[in-house]
């Protein structure tokens, strides 16, 4: 990617999970420890540096709750509630708090990449001393991070590469599950709990109770968003037929997705390998559109909008992404 792409994502990235934090204790706004916890979660350098730390989600979440407790205390004002579940997707009105705007603004100033791991360095940084002594409370410092940071980034980082056919519109990404692996991969073996992370299906037709390879059964499209609001679907393309093609017990996986009432749409396939990390499991996440033979092939066209569909490809594994790390937070 280049620099201003790999901001963006990160940016979009970052949003999505502090934001997710936020709406967990009924707040709108999302400010500098909701950025650190989306951090802790995070599948770039900035994420794994902080988990190889021994900061987790759980932890960090309870060092935020804990120093919030006390500046509250300090003010005579009782605790807030406890937080409840993710409600971001299901309501509406969430930004980004001035702090953590300009926080964000300066990763990508100077010079600075804009990635994770720049974003990472100015927020131990930040002068309010909050997440000071958030990282007091999980036994480390910011001098300690941006050691940690230095060390890593002397080296190449791993980048996931396209997989490049010619029959094929596809694309690579990796996430970060705060779950054991083996926690993970039942999750995605299961076909009866695919609409907790494929954000395209609704529901699941007579699931089979173990799927192995070469098993086949149909789901239904989701029809309305989290918020209520309808999803228009095209007829045709209400129900799918997946397929499972490939199963390497607890490391690997693949389906692939047909339009059985629509012969002319492309075949999708999604792969996730899982990777045991520190704190949970790494996802290298790949998706192809095959394409239709049957369907009139138009180059120019392609050629013109390959930017859109590479944008569309990223919003696609982006969510495949979050859909699973969000299932176990």
């Amino acid at each position: 990617m280049s620099k201003f792409t790999d901001a963006a994502a990160t940016s979009h990235i970052l949003s999505v999970a502090a934001m997710e934090e936020a709406s967990r204790v009924g707040q709108r706004t999302a400010d500098i420890d909701h950025l650190f916890i989306a951090l802790v979660l995070n599948e770039q350098t900035a994420g794994q540096v902080l988990r190889s730390l021994g900061i987790t989600l759980d932890s960090a979440r309870k060092a935020v709750e804990k120093q919030h407790a006390e500046q509250l205390a300090a003010l005579g004002v009782q605790a807030a509630p406890e937080p409840g579940d993710i409600v971001f997707h299901e309501t509406g009105g969430y930004e980004w708090g001035d702090r953590a705007v300009e926080l964000i603004r300066r990763a990508n100033g100077g010079g600075k990449r804009g990635d994770a791991a720049a974003v990472l360095r100015e927020l131990v940084s930040e002068p309010s001393g909050m997440i000071d002594a958030i990282l007091h409370r999980l036994d480390t410092t910011p001098a300690a991070i941006i050691a940690k940071l230095d060390e890593v980034e002397r080296y190449p980082a791993h980048r996931p590469q396209r997989i490049v056919r010619t029959d094929t519109l596809s694309g690579a990404s990796e996430a970060f599950a705060p779950a054991p692996p083996d926690q993970v991969w039942e999750l995605l073996t299961a076909p009866s709990r695919m609409p907790e992370w494929e954000p395209s299906i609704g529901s699941v037709e007579h699931p089979p109770t173990a799927a192995k390879m070469g098993d086949t059964w149909t789901v239904c499209a989701r029809t309305e968003r989290p918020d209520g609001k309808p999803i228009p679907v095209k007829p045709g393309f209400i129900t799918q037929q997946i397929e499972l093609v490939t199963l390497d017990e607890s490391r690997l996986i693949e389906w692939r997705f047909t339009y059985t009432e629509a012969p002319q749409a492309n075949a999708r396939r999604v792969r996730i390998e899982l990777e045991p990390a520190a704190g949970g499991t790494q996802l290298r996440l790949a998706l192809a559109w095959e394409r239709n033979p049957n369907r009139l092939r138009r180059p120019f066209v392609g050629l013109i909008m390959r930017p859109v569909f590479r944008l569309v490809l990223w919003m696609q594994l982006s969510q495949l992404g979050n859909g699973i790390s969000r299932a176990f937070r």
